[in-house]
């Protein structure tokens, strides 16, 4: 019998944790070609009164603090969106642009500026997107600004304590960063403000030559709080009715912009939040006012009701911040994970009859993992969707389009999904870049054209990580003689047992794509790769190198603990590398509870099948890591029984367990709390109750203790070399500099092998 809407969710829900076991499902996040030539993603299609050139979507990411701080598009965003539409996508959506300024205090900063691109505040705004219109229109690339009501309680509760007002929602709800801070519910005219502001924002961008209107209702954000009663508990007024203010402000923007103008609604089937959290529902102070969730089915009849006050197009996803992994899928979510979804909303359409105003099928756009082109292809192919949507995919490689379309799939630099750059960056307080594409977000000042070389140099670039690769390749291509030295017999350092775990596909697809670059530039370039060769002074200094790179990298640290050099302790990229090791071991516990740590646990526990146990001095687990992929990790981690230790310090280890000191305290976090994120350091909460110590000693039975306690820099040859002065130009960076993540590592690379 086939799966209800609402069963399709909870049952998609349970697969996230382990469906890398599904050797099908697992094949689909390749980057192969074998449905080439594309000719469903490279098919146009009719959105109301505009013609798409073919069916690939950039989707919305923020354009955070990339905009003038009065809202006004300028060079660093309008290049941005512009080096997107060379690459040959066929829509590009904007982030979001708040209409609510006034009305919610966090989409606004001290001063009246904004870090959101704006088209509200007068006319000076109009000019930077008239701009960005047009260059974008010059290669046949259309674009729709993504308008949202506001944040409500997924904006900064810092409104509270610098402008002392209350963040907004729809009802009185907990703010998500800091739930102990209640979000006011919007009165009945503030919303009808925020409805007449979207109708004259939509004709504002209608007369700055944007082709249509996107509507942010998805993830939590205010549109989906007064859409949605797990927020919308209103019992008095206008807006009581939960469908009242999302079809208003449709029939407000249509009767602004005309009948032949686009529509876009972001949406999702459901915040999914009783199938993520269960019985958490019930006990969580902050979670439990949402159990009244709008469920899929309500969705889609919401969703027809969209479409007859003018809705033409819609994506549609799962989650919300809450459960932040959902909305935003990191690299250990399935590749297509929401195509099922997409496909229910195109069924109900069929079944129903559904047409938009101007009388035509209304396309569903899929979200979620899709950057991988056979997967994309054969979506359309079969009908699952209309359009397919990609985001990250397109920092990662604005050319993807191009690329797919002639073919030169391998070629394509994948996403590797760890949000650092895109997400993580403006949260901490930059604007969106990508670990894996060095000019992403930097567009207006790194020219895509590589620096002219000056003077022919013989180069030596040390270590055949991420950083060297690239910094060899970019150096190479400029036209110096490059020699890349490798230590071992495999290029890609961390790399290589960093995409072990099935979780890390795409960092696999990622150590395929520079192997593949690394080959073209031996081809073409001349560059010479030296493997299982140590560098020494002595080699670099007897080859006459004109400049040398050291990027060795870094080694995994092993702190002087009693027992730690015991043969069933292990560092964990050599238990990912000799798996084998494990074997015999029922009982594993993971010392560092990091994002290695962490990841390594999920592997042990899911495809090793191992009783498994983490510990971690902090009070919180993979402090640092982005929102979604520490959400997603730990959230499963618990689903499969795995004991997460923290406050935890290790004292020594035996034969048969180690010996721990634990804080107990109950004023310690939960180590299972992904409802909440973890604050930037910067940001202080003086509302949160301070940790107390109350230390007990306890012994953690074990049969394998797998190190991941962090890296140190090895960087005695830089040191050395500079020392005695081998060569006249010489660099470090990447780990061998600060052990850090493949962000820093390429940015390094890049920078370095165009300098030279």
């Amino acid at each position: 019998m086939p799966q209800s809407p609402n069963e399709l969710v909870e049952s998609l829900i349970k697969r996230l944790g382990d469906w890398f076991l599904d050797e099908n499902w697992f094949a689909k996040g390749r980057m192969t070609a074998d449905l080439y030539p594309y000719t469903h993603l490279f098919e146009p299609v009719q959105v109301n009164g505009i013609k798409l050139k073919n069916r690939l979507v950039m989707g919305p990411m923020g354009n955070i603090s990339m905009a003038e701080e009065t809202g006004r598009p300028n060079a660093k965003m309008i290049a941005y969106f512009i080096e997107r539409a060379q690459g040959g996508v066929g829509l590009i959506t904007t982030g979001l642009v708040p209409v609510s300024h006034g009305i919610d205090p966090s989409v606004t900063e001290l001063g009246k500026l904004s870090y959101f691109p704006r088209i509200d505040r007068s006319r000076t705004v109009y000019a930077g997107w008239r701009d960005l219109a047009e260059g974008v229109h010059a290669y046949g690339t259309h674009i729709f600004i993504q308008l949202t009501p506001g944040l409500g309680r997924v904006g900064s509760p810092e409104c509270l304590i610098n402008k002392y007002r209350l963040p907004v929602s729809a009802s009185w709800n907990p703010n998500f960063y800091m739930p102990i801070v209640p979000c006011r519910p919007l009165f009945d005219r503030e919303c009808r403000r925020i409805i007449r502001n979207a109708g004259q924002a939509a004709a504002d961008a209608k007369a700055a030559l944007i082709d249509g209107v996107y509507l942010h209702g998805h993830e939590g954000y205010l549109l989906d709080q007064l859409t949605n009663p797990a927020f919308n508990r209103r019992t008095l007024g206008h807006f009581t009715n939960w469908q009242t203010f999302g079809i208003e402000l449709v029939q407000e923007i249509r009767r602004r912009v005309g009948l032949r103008y686009p529509i876009m609604y972001r949406i999702d089937l459901s915040t999914a939040l009783n199938a993520t959290y269960g019985d958490r529902m019930e006990t969580v102070t902050s979670l439990k006012k949402f159990r009244n969730e709008r469920l899929p089915d309500m969705t889609l009849a919401y969703m027809e009701n969209l479409v007859k006050a003018g809705v033409d197009m819609f994506d549609v996803d799962l989650g919300c911040y809450d459960n932040w992994w959902l909305p935003h899928p990191p690299t250990s979510m399935a590749p297509g994970c929401y195509l099922q979804v997409a496909q229910v909303v195109k069924a109900y359409f069929t079944e129903r009859g559904v047409k938009s105003n101007a009388g035509l099928e209304v396309p569903v756009v899929a979200v979620g993992k899709l950057g991988y082109p056979d997967l994309a292809e054969k979506a359309l192919r079969e009908g699952a969707c209309d359009l397919i949507m990609l985001a990250r995919p397109l920092l990662a490689d604005p050319q993807w389009p191009n690329k797919a379309y002639a073919g030169r799939v391998a070629e394509i630099c994948p996403c590797i999904g760890d949000q650092e750059g895109c997400i993580n960056e403006f949260v901490e307080g930059g604007h969106p870049q990508c670990a894996v594409n060095p000019r992403t977000g930097f567009e207006d000042v790194i020219p895509r054209d590589l620096a002219p070389l000056g003077r022919k140099k013989n180069v030596a670039v040390v270590g055949a990580g991420a950083s060297g690769i690239v910094c060899a390749c970019v150096a190479a291509a400029r036209g110096h003689s490059v020699v890349l030295y490798e230590k071992n017999r495999q290029i890609g350092g961390w790399l290589v047992p960093g995409s072990v775990p099935r979780i890390k596909y795409d960092v696999g697809n990622y150590l395929n794509y520079l192997e593949h670059r690394l080959a073209m530039a031996q081809a073409e370039h001349g560059l010479q790769l030296r493997l299982h060769t140590h560098a020494t002074v002595d080699l670099l200094t007897d080859e006459g190198y004109d400049a040398v790179v050291c990027a060795i990298g870094a080694e995994p640290v092993k702190p002087p603990i009693p027992g730690i050099d015991a043969e069933h302790v292990v560092q964990a990229v050599d238990v990912l590398l000799h798996p084998e090791w494990a074997e015999k071991a029922a009982r594993v516990t993971v010392i560092g509870g990091g994002a290695v740590g962490c990841e390594t646990a999920y592997w042990l526990a899911y495809e090793l099948g191992k009783h498994v146990s983490v510990i971690e001095m902090l009070p919180s687990f993979m402090k640092g890591v982005c929102t979604a992929n520490r959400g997603h990790i730990i959230h499963y981690l618990e689903d499969k029984g795995v004991e997460l230790l923290n406050g935890t310090q290790l004292k020594s280890i035996s034969k048969e367990y180690i010996t721990v000191v634990r804080n107990v305290s109950p004023t310690l976090p939960d180590p299972y709390l992904t409802w909440t994120p973890l604050l930037p350091e910067n940001i202080e909460n003086p509302l949160v109750k301070p940790i107390k110590q109350e230390l007990k000693e306890m012994n953690i039975p074990c049969d394998l203790v797998v190190l991941a306690m962090g890296l140190k820099s090895v960087d005695a040859l830089y040191f050395a070399c500079q020392e005695q002065r081998v060569v006249p130009e010489i660099y470090y960076m990447g780990d061998v500099f600060s052990p850090g993540r493949i962000f820093e590592a390429t940015k390094a690379g890049y920078r370095v092998g165009n300098l030279m």
